[in-house]
């Protein structure tokens, strides 16, 4: 696996900052899920943005999901990221194919459509923090920037991309977050700021051979940066026969009564890795014999 994520401080303490490399990851999604380019790209971002968003968090066993909720074709995405770089997603409508935009790139922005994302983090208390905005432009690192300066309160950058090949499989998928801390310095944000312009895509650098390194000095050109800490990042769904197993229990002895009584076995599939699970007639008795 040669997906990894950085964290690096710079500018003593001013700034904060992460950068991921996530094509295996991506790419990964896009088999599982047999997604079209335009929906690769859109999924690819969101993803790459969950994965470093997700290592943000402190505790093991904290959930960050990224929900965006519009109405177009793409018919919303959802992601699932732990505090390990593990990840996970899904599109509602893996199909979707439009023409490309003005540019002649993948249109993301049309896809996505217009609506709201939701950023729910399951910190192991009583309520999750849920924070929603409006999608300013459905590109998703725009909409993400404007999250964090409007429902968190911290300034950020944030850049994502995903290139496809040829053939529709992932070329090149990554991203970075930079983040000035309450306490930054005018000069600090100035220079962030003509850095940051100075960036043009994302995927243009790491075409060039850019690593989650080179891109992170590339973005603090000017300012000392040390990296804390390499956290390797893929697609992770944790779905198991088990769990599916218990998700069946819960839905009650009416429910599965029924399902018997149709004498077919039943399919029951994953939205996260779209891994589909049989149960015969017989399984549909045992598990009934477990409910209460």
């Amino acid at each position: 696996m040669n997906d990894y994520i950085i964290r690096a401080i710079a500018a003593n303490d001013q700034i904060r900052a992460f950068a991921a490399v996530t094509t295996e990851t991506v790419e990964t999604a896009r088999q599982d899920h047999n997604t079209s380019p335009v929906a690769t790209a859109a999924l690819g971002r969101l993803l790459t943005a969950g994965a470093m968003m997700g290592v943000m968090m402190k505790g093991d066993k904290d959930i960050l999901t990224l929900q965006i909720k519009a109405g177009g074709p793409l018919e919303g995405i959802t992601v699932t990221a732990d505090s390990r770089g593990r990840v996970k997603g899904y599109v509602g409508n893996p199909d979707v194919c439009i023409p490309a935009n003005s540019k002649g790139k993948l249109d993301v922005a049309g896809a996505v459509g217009v609506g709201f994302m939701n950023v729910i983090k399951d910190m192991g208390l009583k309520e999750p923090y849920v924070g929603q905005v409006v999608l300013q432009t459905s590109e998703i690192a725009e909409d993400l920037t404007y999250y964090f300066a409007t429902s968190e309160q911290v300034p950020s950058a944030v850049g994502l991309g995903v290139l496809m090949n040829k053939d529709n499989t992932v070329r090149q998928a990554g991203g970075f977050i930079v983040q000035l801390m309450p306490f930054a310095e005018e000069s600090t944000i100035s220079r962030l700021e003509e850095n940051i312009k100075k960036i043009n895509s994302v995927t243009d650098l790491l075409e060039e051979g850019h690593t989650p390194e080179s891109l992170l000095e590339k973005v603090l050109d000017g300012f000392d940066m040390e990296i804390n800490d390499k956290i390797p990042t893929e697609f992770y769904c944790n779905c198991s026969r088990e769990r599916v197993e218990r998700a069946l229990i819960s839905i009650g002895r009416k429910e599965l009564n029924e399902m018997i009584q149709e004498g077919k076995p039943i399919e029951m599939n994953c939205h996260f890795c779209n891994k589909n699970y049989e149960f015969s007639v017989e399984e549909l008795k045992e598990i009934l014999r477990k409910c209460k």
